[in-house]
């Protein structure tokens, strides 16, 4: 399997890391060459194994005086041992949780909008975005020991004028959360001091055949489903998405249906190995509509699949953290970086045709409408599930 690509892309320089084996060496030597600041959000920040080597270097920049911000999701992250924590603080890295849990947990659906963005800017010179957690390629929360093979996840480097888009918004977020957090002490100068950096983006920038796009709860609600369903539309050829929890609304499957109704070759990497029965469940209830258009629908058995990307027409291709699915599209705040360059989606595609022939089997149309009564039940109902879970919501999908 090709793994990290390099290219240029007008005036950026882009490199496709894929999986942690990639992504952690090039933070780790971006971190340590840092002279200034170094800004990281993630969902899961996961010290045991190759995540101990992130932390020990954003420990080791903090304490040659560089300005080291972290954010990490209160559901994903959890609680960090107490030993981290420590040596964290020792350190001078500045770390801050995003939505932490309390007593009601996730009873409440307000507190299902969680902070799902893999980001990174060192020194306003290069970042990454991308789906890839600070989580060990093999190592997994809900597996007791080691992965047979590593999780498929995909990442971007970026070194040009997008990089500053991607500060901004890191920076957005960081103000708002202290502005909150100085109210809560009653520092209502520091709170509006930090309310004055928080400038809301007005768009989603643009720069040199590179596109940052992002999805939250204030200006952005649907623009990384917009992106998809606009690429797709005008495919002519050919559209490959991998997506880890794929449960699209219907205005985005009907993009897939009609791009295949019109002779598009259109492929879907989805999981065949899962993490939750329900959302693998769901999605398989999708399957028929697909097939019968003509769609051909790949499960990756090889590991778990975690990736989140497309490519379509082998010129546009996104990296990024948003799954096709209510989470992702309606609550969670994702980030996507969309590439439009021939070399840069001939490398991902590569990589994902790789994973297809590889480690995922067809889902042939014969077999899903024979497949025992008892799979057709539980396809129904959690299909129904997750519907459900969006009304408590109050969003349309």
């Amino acid at each position: 399997m090709t793994r990290s690509h390099s290219t240029a892309v007008n005036t950026h320089s882009m490199r496709l890391l894929v999986g942690a084996v990639d992504l952690f060496p090039a933070l780790v030597e971006a971190i340590d060459a840092a002279q200034h600041d170094v800004w990281l959000e993630t969902y899961i920040f996961s010290m045991a194994g190759a995540g101990a080597d992130v932390a020990e270097a954003l420990m080791a920049a903090a304490q040659r005086g560089v300005v080291v911000r972290v954010v990490v999701d209160g559901v994903g992250t959890g609680q960090v041992p107490d030993v981290w924590s420590q040596r964290l603080a020792q350190a001078g890295v500045q770390w801050r949780v995003f939505s932490p849990l309390n007593r009601l947990g996730l009873t409440v659906p307000s507190r299902w909008r969680r902070l799902h963005r893999k980001l990174c800017v060192v020194d306003a010179q290069v970042a990454f975005c991308g789906g890839i957690n600070i989580l060990d390629d093999f190592l997994d929360p809900h597996v007791h020991g080691l992965l047979s093979a590593p999780r498929l996840d995909y990442a971007v480097q970026i070194r040009g004028p997008l990089v500053r888009a991607v500060l901004d918004t890191m920076t957005q977020l960081w103000s708002r959360m202290e502005a909150v957090r100085d109210l809560r002490y009653q520092d209502f100068a520091g709170a509006l001091d930090a309310l004055r950096l928080a400038n809301p983006l007005r768009h989603s920038p643009s720069r040199g055949g590179a596109h940052f796009v992002l999805r939250d709860n204030v200006r952005h609600r649907s623009e990384i489903e917009r992106t998809y369903r606009k690429a797709i539309g005008t495919a002519r050829h050919e559209v490959v998405v991998a997506s880890a929890y794929f449960f699209p609304g219907l205005r985005l499957r009907r993009a897939l249906v009609m791009a295949a109704k019109r002779g598009v070759r259109v492929r879907l990497l989805l999981q065949g190995q899962y993490e939750y029965l329900l959302p693998y469940r769901a999605s398989r209830q999708l399957y028929g509509q697909l097939m019968s258009a003509g769609v051909e629908i790949y499960e990756y058995h090889a590991s778990f699949l975690h990736a989140k990307v497309a490519v379509i027409d082998g010129h546009w291709a996104t990296v990024g953290s948003s799954n096709l699915d209510p989470l992702s599209l309606l609550l969670a705040r994702e980030a996507n970086v969309v590439v439009r360059d021939d070399a840069f989606a001939r490398a991902l595609q590569s990589n994902l045709e790789a994973a297809m022939n590889a480690g995922a089997r067809r889902v042939e149309p014969h077999d899903y409408l024979n497949r025992p009564w008892t799979q057709r039940a539980l396809d129904v109902f959690s299909s129904w599930v997750l519907r459900f879970g969006v009304f408590l919501t109050g969003k349309r999908y």
